[in-house]
């Protein structure tokens, strides 16, 4: 048994191929219970955000595993397996599980350091057991890596900003939801979140935006007005601006 790790993201593809690639949380629980259909794969869980599509899996044969697994993300993105292979990336045993230990402290991602990715794997993980993908060795490399996750961001100063992708998108933003210009983006700042589909799960885009509107337009935690607020949020239901921010006939709604 070994590990084996497949997957591509926005450090091997561009972000046109990583829209194309996206799946909804229903088409990434048949990708990993075809993936352990195969004949050499024993587990699986795939951690599938807007940037990155991985499948993390327990093998008894690395080149017949890898050859399966190339297929299934092929067929289930609808990417042509001749233009996927270009941008996919391999890590084997020591090096999967030390790739893992990276994604989940956030040193993988687009912004460095970023939380919502705890979020993203711990996900990742109830989907596998709730569809019988996930055995001993995958549930205790996922459950070490969100340990490991845990304590860089809570012993170091990774994420001290605070940010995601989304996160920092929006503080560009709020400057024009507030009626004044966008601010001008930091040079660090260069990227955009590819399109993902209309279902809100920890870590998710929704939830980063839903999260950061509470905190602007509310007061303090705990307050009835973050708490109505909240649950205004939470109901999964999008809100109309009252009149698009670029509109001169009224003004836009204050996120203070």
């Amino acid at each position: 048994m070994s590990l084996l790790v497949i997957g591509l993201s926005h450090r091997s593809a561009p972000i046109p191929l990583l829209e194309r690639a996206a799946l909804p949380p229903e088409r990434v629980a048949k990708l990993i219970g075809d993936a352990v259909g195969t004949e050499h794969v024993l587990e699986a869980i795939a951690v599938a955000t807007c940037n990155r599509l991985e499948v993390y899996t327990d093998v008894t044969r690395f080149h017949g595993a890898l050859t399966d697994l190339s297929a299934l993300i092929s067929l289930h993105t609808g990417v042509a397996a001749e233009e996927l292979h270009e941008h996919l990336y391999v890590h084997y045993d020591n090096r999967a599980a030390q790739h893992l230990f990276n994604v989940a402290c956030g040193l993988d991602s687009m912004v460095v350091g970023e939380p919502q990715v705890l979020g993203q794997l711990r996900s990742a993980l109830a989907t596998g057991q709730s569809e019988g993908t996930v055995g001993r060795v995958l549930n205790d490399l996922a459950q070490t890596a969100l340990r490991v996750g845990k304590r860089a961001h809570s012993e170091t100063g990774l994420d001290r900003e605070g940010q995601s992708l989304v996160t920092a998108a929006l503080d560009l933003a709020a400057p024009l939801l507030d009626g004044g210009r966008p601010a001008r983006p930091s040079s660090s700042v260069r990227a955009r979140c590819p399109r993902w589909p209309p279902r809100r799960s920890p870590g998710s885009t929704q939830d980063s935006t839903s999260r950061w509107s509470t905190a602007r337009r509310t007061g303090p935690a705990g307050s009835p007005g973050r708490s109505a607020a909240a649950r205004s949020d939470w109901s999964g239901w999008p809100r109309a601006w009252p009149a698009p921010i670029w509109s001169s006939r009224a003004p836009a709604p204050s996120t203070r």
